[in-house]
């Protein structure tokens, strides 16, 4: 048995990018998650950790990210990890690794004039307007 399942509780870095295929769209944006730093028993401070997720929305996730979502806005993300690889003009292959997300939550306070997601498109996202306690 094995498990792909990532979740990740972030900051979107910036507007999400869109691109329209035939089959639908696809919607890539980044979201940073920090670890906060800590003191050792000796008095070295250990800084705050931040690391940067690429993420992957296809179909309605994608349509909902295009309308709803905007850099800075607090994000809950559920996926499996993916791993793609392609070769540059030069034939040197690079490779990338990415969260394929299935569930996309936007999270903490609205903003004044952001919209509740109310479409049907808006299957597997649910927006929460609230604080949350941590």
């Amino acid at each position: 048995m094995s498990v792909n399942k990532v979740i990740l509780l972030g900051y979107v870095g910036k507007d999400p990018e869109i691109k329209e295929f035939e089959s639908g769209k696809v919607a890539k944006m980044t979201i940073a998650t920090t670890e906060k730093g800590y003191k050792l028993k000796s008095g070295k401070d250990i800084p705050d950790r931040t690391e940067w997720h690429n993420i992957m929305l296809w179909g309605g996730l994608a349509e909902v990210a295009e309308k709803y979502i905007n850099k800075g806005q607090q994000v809950y993300i559920e996926g499996k990890i993916q791993t793609r690889s392609w070769a540059d003009k030069e034939g040197v292959t690079h490779y990338t690794t990415e969260v394929v997300a299935s569930d996309l939550q936007m999270l903490g306070k609205r903003e004044q004039g952001a919209k509740v997601v109310t479409t049907p498109t808006a299957i597997n996202t649910k927006v929460i307007d609230n604080d949350l306690p941590f």
